[in-house]
């Protein structure tokens, strides 16, 4: 197993397997703190500042965004009505390329930004190449029919045969199908990110 390697690094400097990927839960389970780190480093408390600056680049690594499209993320969340970390999960969630994940359709997040940005999924029978497409109640996400049949979402379906998606998607699993039925509320959201740390970070910046 390797230890090293951008984001083996990252996974254990979160503390979180912030990729998806079962290799990163063996990571985390052999070497369960920091890199550059040993078993019995003593960590001093950070500042809030730390903690929040920490949370937010953990947020960023999970769903894959830039800071440029993250800040964008808060500045549009804090003009809309409601609690703003509320409105950033919801617009995290609502991105195609977290849809395709959450529905099941893609092992990682990371594969499923590479399949909304190669156009494999199609939203209400259109292609649609965006991963930050934002979906809407009502649309639907499917597999391009030529896609399909490929032996990556055999492969897929077999891994998450047993696996339950949110509540704000309607799934065909065997279709590779998926409908938008509602917006995602706050706790059918990413649960291992704390917003709170995330918007106090950048209220103060």
């Amino acid at each position: 197993m390797k230890y090293t390697g951008p984001k083996a690094r990252r996974v254990r400097r979160h503390g979180v397997n912030i990729f998806a990927a079962d290799k990163y839960d063996k990571i985390l389970q052999h070497k369960p703190y920091g890199p550059g780190k040993g078993p019995k480093t003593r960590s001093g408390r950070d500042s809030e500042y730390a903690k929040q600056l920490k949370e937010k680049q953990k947020a960023r690594d999970m769903y894959g965004l830039s800071e440029k499209q993250f800040r964008r993320l808060y500045d549009e969340s804090i003009k809309a009505k409601g609690r703003t970390g509320d409105t950033m999960k919801r617009l995290l969630e609502q991105r195609l390329d977290n849809a395709i994940y959450r529905a099941g359709f893609a092992m990682t997040r990371m594969q499923s930004r590479q399949f909304s940005g190669h156009g494999l999924f199609l939203v209400d029978g259109r292609r649609v190449t965006s991963p930050s497409y934002r979906l809407q109640p009502g649309q639907v996400i499917s597999i391009r029919p030529r896609a399909k049949d490929s032996p990556v979402f055999a492969a897929i379906r077999e891994r998450n045969a047993k696996y339950h998606a949110p509540k704000w998607l309607s799934v065909d699993a065997a279709n590779l199908k998926a409908e938008m039925t509602a917006l995602p509320a706050p706790e059918d959201a990413e649960q291992a990110v704390e917003m709170r740390q995330i918007v106090e970070f950048y209220s103060r910046n």
